[in-house]
C-alpha cells in the first residue's frame, strides 16, 4: 500500500523500545523514538477520549538526531500502519519525508520533562524503574523519561513453537527524586508449567543504583 501523509503537533516524544521476557530474564531492542501527535493522517480519525484526533508514529535514531524533535513542534511526513501492533508502541512507522513546520518553545525544568530526548545510549546507560500504568497515563505520557514498551513473553524456552504472550509495560528513566513517580504493583511473568516469576523491587534498585537522586 502507498504511504499515508500526516501532519500534527507533537504532544509526546519518548524512546521506542521493545522488551523481550523469558521468566526471570529480559532484553531490550532499541528501535528509535515514539512520537504522539494531535493532527491527521490522510484524514483518518484516531480520536482520544476528549474527541481530539491523536495518533503515534515511530521514527529511527537517525531521524531524531537530524531533527531534534520536542513537544509542541508541528511536523509533517509520510508513514505506514505498523504490521504487528503487539510489537510496536506506535500506530504507524516507516516514516519518511519528515519536515518541521514550526518549532515549539522549550518547556521549563519541572516534571514532566518535555525537552528534546537524549540519544538512545543515554537511556540504556541510565536504566529504568517500573512505572505504574495509571501514573504513566495521567502524569508521565508526555515526559521524555517515560516509556511504554511492547513486551513479548517467551513462555517455554525449550519449545520454540509454543505460543508467546504479549502485553505493554510502562517504565521511568527519569530522576529518582521525581515527585510524580509511582512504581505500581510488582510485575509477574509466566513460565513453563504455569510457574510465575515475580519481579521484586530490588531489580529496580539494581538497574538505577549507579545514579544520584537528581540524575
Amino acid at each position: 500500500m502507498g504511504k499515508l501523509a500526516f501532519k500534527g503537533t507533537i504532544t509526546s516524544i519518548q524512546p521506542r523500545i521493545r522488551l523481550l521476557r523469558s521468566f526471570d530474564e529480559f532484553s531490550h531492542t532499541y528501535l528509535g523514538y515514539a512520537i504522539t501527535l494531535e493532527g491527521e493522517v490522510d484524514n483518518h480519525q484516531h480520536n482520544n477520549d476528549q474527541g481530539v484526533t491523536t495518533f503515534s508514529v515511530g521514527i529511527g535514531k537517525a531521524a531524531h538526531a537530524k531533527h531534534q524533535f520536542k513537544v509542541n513542534d508541528i511536523i509533517t511526513g509520510e508513514c505506514l500502519p505498523v504490521a504487528n501492533p503487539e510489537l510496536e508502541p506506535t500506530q504507524f512507522y516507516k516514516v519518511s519525508k519528515l519536515k518541521i513546520l514550526s518549532q515549539g518553545t522549550i518547556a521549563d525544568s519541572e516534571p514532566p520533562w518535555e525537552l528534546v530526548p537524549p540519544e538512545l545510549e543515554v537511556y540504556r546507560e541510565r536504566g529504568h524503574r517500573r512505572l505504574a500504568a495509571r501514573t504513566y497515563q495521567t502524569k508521565c505520557s508526555s515526559c521524555m523519561w517515560g516509556c511504554r514498551m511492547p513486551v513479548e513473553i517467551i513462555i517455554d524456552n525449550w519449545n520454540p513453537k509454543a505460543k508467546r504472550k504479549y502485553r505493554f509495560e510502562t517504565f521511568c528513566y527519569g530522576p529518582l527524586s521525581c515527585k510524580l513517580y509511582k512504581a505500581g504493583p510488582n510485575r509477574k511473568v509466566e513460565g513453563r508449567n504455569g510457574v510465575i516469576y515475580v519481579e521484586e523491587d530490588w531489580l529496580d534498585v539494581q538497574m538505577t543504583e549507579h545514579r544520584e537522586e537528581d540524575e
